[in-house]
Protein backbone atom coordinates (compact mmCIF):
# COMPACT_ATOMS: atom_id res chain seq x y z
CA UNK A 1 0.00 0.00 0.00
CA UNK A 2 1.33 3.19 -0.94
CA UNK A 3 0.64 6.81 -1.16
CA UNK A 4 0.12 7.99 -5.33
CA UNK A 5 2.93 8.55 -7.89
CA UNK A 6 2.40 9.96 -11.39
CA UNK A 7 2.98 6.51 -12.80
CA UNK A 8 0.10 4.85 -11.27
CA UNK A 9 -2.86 6.76 -13.28
CA UNK A 10 -2.94 5.02 -16.27
CA UNK A 11 -2.98 1.93 -14.10
CA UNK A 12 -6.37 3.63 -11.85
CA UNK A 13 -7.39 4.35 -15.22
CA UNK A 14 -7.28 0.57 -17.09
CA UNK A 15 -8.41 -0.78 -13.34
CA UNK A 16 -11.78 1.82 -13.64
CA UNK A 17 -12.61 0.38 -16.81
CA UNK A 18 -12.28 -3.03 -15.96
CA UNK A 19 -14.64 -2.82 -13.61
CA UNK A 20 -16.90 -0.53 -14.75
CA UNK A 21 -16.73 -0.11 -18.13
CA UNK A 22 -17.01 3.19 -19.39
CA UNK A 23 -19.96 3.92 -16.98
CA UNK A 24 -18.60 4.67 -13.76
CA UNK A 25 -19.96 8.76 -13.75
CA UNK A 26 -16.82 10.80 -12.33
CA UNK A 27 -15.22 11.03 -15.58
CA UNK A 28 -11.70 12.07 -14.33
CA UNK A 29 -11.08 8.10 -13.21
CA UNK A 30 -10.98 8.25 -17.34
CA UNK A 31 -8.01 10.32 -17.79
CA UNK A 32 -4.83 10.14 -16.29
CA UNK A 33 -3.41 13.69 -16.32
CA UNK A 34 -6.85 14.53 -14.94
CA UNK A 35 -5.78 12.52 -12.31
CA UNK A 36 -2.46 13.47 -11.51
CA UNK A 37 -3.29 17.12 -11.54
CA UNK A 38 -6.09 16.39 -8.72
CA UNK A 39 -3.75 14.65 -6.43
CA UNK A 40 -1.03 17.68 -7.23
CA UNK A 41 -3.55 20.29 -5.81
CA UNK A 42 -4.72 17.60 -3.28
CA UNK A 43 -8.48 17.45 -4.24
CA UNK A 44 -8.10 13.82 -4.48
CA UNK A 45 -5.82 11.70 -2.84
CA UNK A 46 -5.02 8.07 -4.10
CA UNK A 47 -4.24 5.14 -2.25
CA UNK A 48 -2.91 2.60 -4.46
CA UNK A 49 -2.39 -1.30 -3.69
CA UNK A 50 0.26 -2.68 -6.44
CA UNK A 51 1.82 -5.41 -7.13
CA UNK A 52 5.98 -5.43 -7.39
CA UNK A 53 5.48 -4.95 -11.32
CA UNK A 54 4.15 -1.57 -10.81
CA UNK A 55 0.49 -3.01 -11.96
CA UNK A 56 -2.17 -1.40 -9.54
CA UNK A 57 -4.75 -3.57 -8.60
CA UNK A 58 -6.59 -1.58 -6.17
CA UNK A 59 -6.99 1.97 -5.40
CA UNK A 60 -9.19 4.16 -2.44
CA UNK A 61 -9.72 7.69 -2.27
CA UNK A 62 -10.05 10.51 0.01
CA UNK A 63 -11.41 13.51 -1.78
CA UNK A 64 -12.90 16.91 -1.31
CA UNK A 65 -17.08 16.80 -1.75
CA UNK A 66 -18.61 18.79 0.69
CA UNK A 67 -18.78 22.33 1.65
CA UNK A 68 -16.13 22.37 4.06
CA UNK A 69 -12.70 22.32 3.10
CA UNK A 70 -11.89 20.12 6.79
CA UNK A 71 -14.48 17.57 5.70
CA UNK A 72 -12.95 15.09 3.67
CA UNK A 73 -15.18 11.87 1.75
CA UNK A 74 -13.82 8.45 1.34
CA UNK A 75 -14.39 6.12 -0.98
CA UNK A 76 -14.22 5.30 -4.70
CA UNK A 77 -12.67 1.84 -3.81
CA UNK A 78 -12.17 -0.61 -6.21
CA UNK A 79 -9.86 -3.81 -6.80
CA UNK A 80 -9.53 -5.80 -9.74
CA UNK A 81 -12.02 -8.85 -9.66
CA UNK A 82 -9.11 -11.84 -9.40
CA UNK A 83 -7.49 -10.20 -6.41
CA UNK A 84 -10.63 -9.53 -4.36
CA UNK A 85 -10.11 -12.33 -1.63
CA UNK A 86 -7.26 -10.96 -0.86
CA UNK A 87 -8.46 -8.16 1.82
CA UNK A 88 -6.78 -5.27 -0.54
CA UNK A 89 -9.20 -2.95 0.14
CA UNK A 90 -9.19 -3.39 3.79
CA UNK A 91 -5.95 -3.38 3.79
CA UNK A 92 -6.18 -0.01 1.35
CA UNK A 93 -8.64 1.57 4.06
CA UNK A 94 -6.03 0.82 6.75
CA UNK A 95 -3.26 2.36 5.08
CA UNK A 96 -5.58 5.72 4.61
CA UNK A 97 -6.88 5.39 8.24
CA UNK A 98 -4.21 4.95 10.75
CA UNK A 99 -1.08 5.99 7.89
CA UNK A 100 -1.88 8.69 5.56
CA UNK A 101 -4.51 10.56 7.96
CA UNK A 102 -2.81 11.23 10.89
CA UNK A 103 0.04 12.49 9.01
CA UNK A 104 -2.30 15.27 6.78
CA UNK A 105 -3.79 17.43 10.01
CA UNK A 106 -5.94 19.73 7.65
CA UNK A 107 -8.06 16.35 7.64
CA UNK A 108 -10.35 16.93 10.57
CA UNK A 109 -13.66 15.36 9.58
CA UNK A 110 -14.01 11.95 7.30
CA UNK A 111 -17.49 10.54 5.78
CA UNK A 112 -18.54 8.01 3.67
CA UNK A 113 -21.15 6.70 1.37
CA UNK A 114 -21.35 3.25 1.06
CA UNK A 115 -23.11 1.51 -1.09
CA UNK A 116 -26.29 -0.60 -0.46
CA UNK A 117 -26.23 -3.14 -2.62
CA UNK A 118 -24.44 -5.10 -0.26
CA UNK A 119 -22.71 -4.12 2.67
CA UNK A 120 -18.86 -4.65 2.27
CA UNK A 121 -18.11 -1.08 2.18
CA UNK A 122 -20.79 -0.77 5.40
CA UNK A 123 -18.58 -3.32 7.21
CA UNK A 124 -15.47 -1.97 6.97
CA UNK A 125 -16.78 1.71 7.74
CA UNK A 126 -17.74 0.22 11.38
CA UNK A 127 -14.90 -1.26 11.76
CA UNK A 128 -13.16 1.81 11.11
CA UNK A 129 -15.55 3.86 13.72
CA UNK A 130 -17.66 5.28 11.86
CA UNK A 131 -21.00 6.19 12.66
CA UNK A 132 -24.17 6.24 10.35
CA UNK A 133 -25.84 9.28 10.20
CA UNK A 134 -28.12 9.67 6.89
CA UNK A 135 -29.27 7.39 4.04
CA UNK A 136 -29.62 9.22 0.24
CA UNK A 137 -32.23 6.34 -0.84
CA UNK A 138 -32.30 5.94 -4.89
CA UNK A 139 -29.03 8.13 -5.70
CA UNK A 140 -26.88 6.26 -8.09
CA UNK A 141 -28.15 4.80 -11.62
CA UNK A 142 -28.00 1.27 -12.01
CA UNK A 143 -26.40 1.45 -15.19
CA UNK A 144 -23.04 2.45 -13.02
CA UNK A 145 -23.23 -1.28 -12.04
CA UNK A 146 -24.26 -2.80 -15.16
CA UNK A 147 -20.47 -4.50 -15.53
CA UNK A 148 -21.05 -6.26 -12.80
CA UNK A 149 -24.58 -7.17 -12.92
CA UNK A 150 -24.79 -5.80 -9.02
CA UNK A 151 -27.92 -3.63 -8.66
CA UNK A 152 -31.57 -4.05 -10.79
CA UNK A 153 -32.05 -0.47 -10.03
CA UNK A 154 -31.35 2.98 -8.31
CA UNK A 155 -28.91 1.70 -5.40
CA UNK A 156 -28.83 3.66 -2.22
CA UNK A 157 -26.13 4.75 -0.10
CA UNK A 158 -25.76 5.37 3.54
CA UNK A 159 -23.50 7.90 4.94
CA UNK A 160 -21.19 7.51 8.21
CA UNK A 161 -18.66 10.06 9.94
CA UNK A 162 -16.06 9.76 11.68
CA UNK A 163 -14.30 12.84 13.74
CA UNK A 164 -10.23 13.65 13.63
CA UNK A 165 -10.29 16.63 15.20
CA UNK A 166 -13.13 17.84 17.34
CA UNK A 167 -15.49 20.68 17.08
CA UNK A 168 -18.30 21.38 19.22
CA UNK A 169 -20.60 23.92 18.04
CA UNK A 170 -24.69 24.31 19.01
CA UNK A 171 -26.98 23.03 16.75
CA UNK A 172 -30.99 23.64 16.31
CA UNK A 173 -33.06 20.87 15.89
CA UNK A 174 -36.19 20.81 14.34
CA UNK A 175 -39.04 19.90 16.43
CA UNK A 176 -40.80 17.51 14.09
CA UNK A 177 -37.33 15.58 13.79
CA UNK A 178 -35.67 16.13 17.54
CA UNK A 179 -36.33 12.68 18.86
CA UNK A 180 -34.56 10.90 15.51
CA UNK A 181 -31.38 13.77 15.24
CA UNK A 182 -30.71 13.01 19.49
CA UNK A 183 -30.75 9.61 18.71
CA UNK A 184 -28.26 9.71 15.79
CA UNK A 185 -25.68 12.40 17.87
CA UNK A 186 -25.79 9.79 20.79
CA UNK A 187 -23.13 7.80 19.62
CA UNK A 188 -21.11 10.85 16.93
CA UNK A 189 -17.48 10.95 18.69
CA UNK A 190 -17.79 14.65 18.93
CA UNK A 191 -19.49 17.11 21.43
CA UNK A 192 -22.64 19.11 20.45
CA UNK A 193 -24.79 21.52 22.38
CA UNK A 194 -28.48 20.49 21.45
CA UNK A 195 -31.50 23.25 21.32
CA UNK A 196 -34.67 23.07 19.99
CA UNK A 197 -35.53 25.65 17.19
CA UNK A 198 -38.49 27.49 18.02
CA UNK A 199 -38.12 30.56 15.41
CA UNK A 200 -39.60 31.76 12.15
CA UNK A 201 -37.88 32.43 9.14
CA UNK A 202 -36.22 35.95 9.90
CA UNK A 203 -38.01 38.50 7.65
CA UNK A 204 -36.31 41.29 5.59
CA UNK A 205 -33.39 38.01 5.12
CA UNK A 206 -32.78 36.22 2.13
CA UNK A 207 -32.21 32.83 1.35
CA UNK A 208 -28.32 32.33 0.20
CA UNK A 209 -28.45 28.58 -1.35
CA UNK A 210 -26.76 26.62 -4.65
CA UNK A 211 -27.17 23.61 -6.50
CA UNK A 212 -25.17 21.50 -8.00
CA UNK A 213 -26.65 19.11 -10.95
CA UNK A 214 -24.86 15.74 -11.28
CA UNK A 215 -26.50 14.91 -14.87
CA UNK A 216 -25.27 11.11 -14.67
CA UNK A 217 -27.07 10.33 -11.80
CA UNK A 218 -30.06 12.66 -12.29
CA UNK A 219 -29.39 14.06 -8.83
CA UNK A 220 -29.72 18.06 -7.64
CA UNK A 221 -28.28 18.62 -4.63
CA UNK A 222 -29.16 22.04 -2.83
CA UNK A 223 -27.07 23.71 -0.34
CA UNK A 224 -29.12 26.17 2.21
CA UNK A 225 -25.87 27.99 3.54
CA UNK A 226 -28.83 30.44 5.27
CA UNK A 227 -32.79 30.73 4.91
CA UNK A 228 -34.85 33.57 4.96
CA UNK A 229 -38.08 35.46 3.84
CA UNK A 230 -38.09 34.10 0.65
CA UNK A 231 -37.19 30.07 1.48
CA UNK A 232 -40.27 28.68 -0.09
CA UNK A 233 -40.02 30.66 -3.08
CA UNK A 234 -36.18 30.44 -3.85
CA UNK A 235 -36.76 26.34 -3.11
CA UNK A 236 -39.78 26.44 -5.71
CA UNK A 237 -37.21 28.41 -8.25
CA UNK A 238 -34.30 25.44 -8.06
CA UNK A 239 -36.94 22.57 -7.79
CA UNK A 240 -38.28 23.81 -11.19
CA UNK A 241 -34.72 24.23 -12.49
CA UNK A 242 -33.93 21.04 -11.75
CA UNK A 243 -36.88 19.79 -13.51
CA UNK A 244 -35.32 21.28 -17.09
CA UNK A 245 -32.32 18.80 -15.92
CA UNK A 246 -34.59 15.64 -15.56
CA UNK A 247 -33.38 15.57 -11.99
CA UNK A 248 -35.41 12.33 -10.34
CA UNK A 249 -33.66 12.51 -6.90
CA UNK A 250 -33.85 15.88 -5.17
CA UNK A 251 -31.53 16.79 -2.09
CA UNK A 252 -31.47 19.83 -0.02
CA UNK A 253 -29.31 20.05 2.86
CA UNK A 254 -30.06 22.56 5.49
CA UNK A 255 -27.51 24.25 8.07
CA UNK A 256 -28.11 23.35 11.41
CA UNK A 257 -26.74 26.38 13.27
CA UNK A 258 -29.50 28.43 12.56
CA UNK A 259 -32.16 28.58 15.09
CA UNK A 260 -35.06 29.20 12.51
CA UNK A 261 -34.30 25.62 10.57
CA UNK A 262 -37.31 23.92 11.84
CA UNK A 263 -39.39 26.75 10.03
CA UNK A 264 -37.83 25.84 7.14
CA UNK A 265 -37.92 21.87 7.39
CA UNK A 266 -41.51 22.72 7.99
CA UNK A 267 -41.66 24.63 4.48
CA UNK A 268 -39.96 21.42 2.34
CA UNK A 269 -42.11 18.68 4.38
CA UNK A 270 -45.02 20.72 2.66
CA UNK A 271 -43.13 20.50 -0.35
CA UNK A 272 -42.93 16.66 -0.35
CA UNK A 273 -39.54 16.34 1.13
CA UNK A 274 -38.56 13.60 3.63
CA UNK A 275 -36.08 13.11 6.61
CA UNK A 276 -33.03 11.62 5.84
CA UNK A 277 -30.45 11.97 8.16
CA UNK A 278 -27.65 14.45 9.66
CA UNK A 279 -24.65 15.52 7.91
CA UNK A 280 -21.86 16.72 10.87
CA UNK A 281 -19.79 19.68 9.63
CA UNK A 282 -20.99 19.85 6.28
CA UNK A 283 -21.15 23.74 6.29
CA UNK A 284 -18.26 23.37 8.53
CA UNK A 285 -21.35 23.59 11.42
CA UNK A 286 -23.75 20.49 10.70
CA UNK A 287 -26.39 19.77 8.31
CA UNK A 288 -29.42 18.29 8.16
CA UNK A 289 -30.56 16.37 4.53
CA UNK A 290 -33.90 16.38 3.19
CA UNK A 291 -34.50 14.52 0.06
CA UNK A 292 -37.71 14.22 -2.52
CA UNK A 293 -38.12 11.47 -5.10
CA UNK A 294 -39.35 11.68 -9.14
CA UNK A 295 -38.27 8.17 -9.17
CA UNK A 296 -39.70 4.78 -8.05
CA UNK A 297 -37.71 4.00 -4.08
CA UNK A 298 -35.67 1.31 -3.78
CA UNK A 299 -36.22 0.84 -0.11
CA UNK A 300 -36.64 -2.94 -0.24
CA UNK A 301 -33.85 -3.46 -2.28
CA UNK A 302 -31.89 -1.61 0.73
CA UNK A 303 -29.48 -3.91 2.01
CA UNK A 304 -28.20 -3.04 5.45
CA UNK A 305 -25.38 -4.22 7.82
CA UNK A 306 -26.20 -3.02 11.25
CA UNK A 307 -29.30 -2.48 14.05
CA UNK A 308 -28.08 0.84 13.44
CA UNK A 309 -28.09 1.48 9.74
CA UNK A 310 -31.93 -0.70 9.77
CA UNK A 311 -33.62 1.57 12.42
CA UNK A 312 -32.31 4.95 10.31
CA UNK A 313 -33.74 4.01 7.29
CA UNK A 314 -37.35 2.55 9.14
CA UNK A 315 -37.44 6.28 10.45
CA UNK A 316 -37.13 7.42 6.66
CA UNK A 317 -39.11 5.28 4.85
CA UNK A 318 -42.27 6.42 7.30
CA UNK A 319 -41.79 9.70 6.81
CA UNK A 320 -41.53 8.92 3.33
CA UNK A 321 -44.17 7.30 2.88
CA UNK A 322 -45.97 10.62 5.07
CA UNK A 323 -44.21 12.94 2.33
CA UNK A 324 -46.30 11.21 -0.56
CA UNK A 325 -49.18 10.62 1.15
Amino acid sequence: MDVFRPEDAEGIVMLFRSVYGESYPIRLFYDPLSIITANAEGRYYSIVARLTTGKVIGVLHLYLSSLCKSLYEWGVGLVLKEYRNYGVLNQLADFLHYNFVPRNPNIEEIFGESVCNHTHIQKASILLGYVETAIEVALMPSAAYSKEHSAPGRVATIISFSCCKPKPHRIYLPATYERELIEIYRDLNDARELVRSDKELPRGKSTRAEMTIFDYAQVARIAVYEAGEDFRVRIAKLEREAQVHKAVVVQVGMNLTEPWVGDAINALRDRGYFFSGALPRWFDSDGLLMQKLHCPPDFDDIVLDTDRAKWLLMIIWQDWERAVA
